[in-house]
C-alpha cells in the first residue's frame, strides 16, 4: 500500500473519530461512541502502515498538523465553534509546518 495513502488514511479516521468524541455525551450514545473506536483502531492501524516508510516524528508532526487544522474546521462547522485570530494565525502556522516537512525535509520519503 502507499505509504501517503495510508498516512491520508489514519488523518482521516482520526478526524472523524475526534469530531466525534463531542456527540459521544460521555460514551453514553452507541452508534457516535463506536464511531470513535473504530475510528481511533483504524487510524492506529494505518499509522503503522505509514511508519514502514516514515520516521516516526515525521509521521506524527504530519498526522497530528493535518488532524489539528481538519478538526478546528469540522468543529467550526457541525458545533459552531468559532475561531478567532490568534487561533487561525496558529492554525495557518501548523500548515506551513507541515508544508516546510513535506517540502524540504529529506527525512520524508518523496
Amino acid at each position: 500500500m502507499n505509504h501517503w495513502l495510508a498516512l491520508g488514511i489514519a488523518i482521516i479516521a482520526e478526524v472523524i473519530a475526534t469530531t466525534a468524541l463531542k456527540s459521544t455525551e460521555g460514551f453514553t450514545r452507541l452508534v457516535p461512541s463506536l464511531m470513535v473506536v473504530a475510528g481511533y483502531g483504524t487510524a492506529f492501524y494505518f499509522m503503522t502502515v505509514s511508519l514502514r516508510v516514515f520516521p516516526v516524528g515525521i509521521m506524527y508532526a504530519i498526522w497530528a498538523g493535518v488532524g489539528i487544522v481538519l478538526v478546528a474546521i469540522l468543529g467550526w462547522v457541525f458545533y459552531k465553534q468559532s475561531l478567532d485570530w490568534p487561533a487561525i494565525l496558529g492554525i495557518a502556522l501548523i500548515i506551513s509546518g507541515v508544508i516546510v516537512i513535506h517540502v524540504f525535509s529529506r527525512a520524508v520519503a518523496h
